[in-house]
């Protein structure tokens, strides 16, 4: 026989009593305790701020007890804060003792206390102070790695971006992406009582206006956004309803970059960006190369021999340098693991160096070797010899032959040139 059918909205709600008679029979569809404004909670959760996501999630004023549980107390499931995810880097992988550059530390430590000074109204509101710091200067001499060893010592947790960020399939998305990092900074800042800022790293490369390159609308909303949130940084919107309320802490932004000329002028000028060139000084350059060598066994005067010997070469030279003295000992571990050398082995011997790498297991821990000065000149004449090859190689010029090359090895496309030759 057929089951019987369930009872009738109606049925249910002329037998019970007053007190029943809110029910639901499905949460989607219930009052939420925290009262709301009568849309769906779920959707009103999500527009609301970070910090009322995270405690809606865990009391039961604001959800339904059967969600939250009733065991643990009115706070319950992640009440300690150990399984909230941060997007803040903590930078707690930067370990050991680096040199930091005095001018450097200057910098960007005056750029952050005088904005949150600003923000507390210590600086008179008329006096504009710029919102971003440019880092820029040649590629290689420790821009990005020398301002997180600033944020460590300043106890600074950043929101970090890069320029791959910045451009997506769908108009408008890093723009609003900026603006909801920017306010998550600041709403880290004021709960969790720690300075912090937003990076952006490579600004150049993600907008920068090269010869051959096309501006697109991301690019454009991107400028504007940064611009705008200059022009007002206690009041960025990420498309909720406009409150009047709805303000936010002032928080610095620093973006670095190699060529800040590429950039949209008005970007960059004075009252919104003040611009800082970075090309360390010998002296820099000898105690931050130090720090990297002198638990080697390495003399000062050594480095300074070594610094003078590759004058011309940036800053992560003498880092790619320093992680090519291991080479050997790897080389050895692995024709230890396959049982000869690797391009001898076999196939199956081989597997064992793939399968420790992958499960992490049975790995060894390498020695710093003790380095010589003659080891390393020898080792960083081939490094030198790489770069020269790439520069004198140019088979693009095989490959592409419509592209004009200029002296600075930049090509631009020439029409007037015949290209369907093989």
């Amino acid at each position: 026989s057929a089951p019987p059918a369930p009872p009738s909205a109606d049925a249910g709600s002329s037998s019970s009593s007053s007190s029943s008679a809110g029910r639901f029979r499905s949460s989607w569809g219930a009052q939420e305790a925290g009262g709301g404004r009568g849309g769906d909670y779920l959707f009103e959760l999500g527009q609301s701020d970070y910090n009322t996501n995270v405690d809606a999630g865990q009391h039961v004023g604001m959800i339904d007890s059967l969600f939250a549980g009733n065991v643990l107390g009115a706070r319950s499931d992640i009440a300690d804060g150990s399984l909230r995810g941060w997007e803040a880097r903590s930078l707690n992988n930067i370990v050991g003792d680096y040199y930091i550059a005095p001018q450097f530390m200057d910098k960007v430590a005056m750029h952050i206390t005088k904005n949150y000074l600003a923000d507390q109204g210590a600086i008179s509101a008329s006096t504009k102070v710029p919102l971003i710091m440019g880092i820029w200067g040649p590629k290689g001499c420790g821009k990005t790695f020398q301002t997180e060893l600033a944020f460590k010592k300043l106890g600074v947790e950043p929101i970090v971006m890069s320029a791959g960020e910045l451009e997506s399939e769908t108009a408008g998305q890093p723009g609003r992406l900026i603006r909801e990092r920017y306010r998550k900074a600041a709403e880290l800042s004021r709960t969790r009582g720690k300075l912090s800022c937003l990076v952006i790293n490579d600004l150049d490369a993600g907008i920068g206006r090269f010869g051959n390159t096309q501006v697109t609308v991301n690019n454009q909303i991107v400028i504007g956004t940064l611009m705008n949130i200059c022009d007002d940084p206690n009041r960025v919107s990420i498309g909720a309803n406009w409150r009047e309320s709805d303000t936010i802490k002032r928080v610095p932004i620093i973006v670095t970059g190699n060529d800040f000329s590429t950039l949209y002028a008005p970007l960059i000028r004075d009252g919104r960006m003040e611009k800082f060139y970075w090309q360390p000084q010998r002296e820099d350059i000898v105690n931050i190369v130090w720090q990297m060598y002198k638990e080697d066994g390495l003399a000062r005067r050594d480095v300074e021999a070594l610094i003078d010997t590759f004058g011309n070469q940036a800053l992560d030279f003498f880092g790619a340098l320093r992680a090519a003295t291991y080479d050997g000992q790897i080389r050895d571990w692995m024709a230890g693991v396959a049982g000869a050398p690797l391009h001898a082995a076999d196939a199956s011997r081989v597997k064992e160096v793939n399968k420790r790498l992958l499960a992490q297991q049975d790995l060894p821990e390498f020695e710093p070797v003790a380095l010589r000065l003659a080891d390393l000149i020898s080792e960083g004449q081939r490094l030198v010899g790489e770069q020269a090859a790439v520069n004198a190689g140019r088979l693009g010029e095989l490959y592409m032959k419509g592209v004009v090359w200029g002296e600075d090895g930049l090509g631009g496309w020439s029409g007037s040139e015949d290209s369907s030759g093989d």
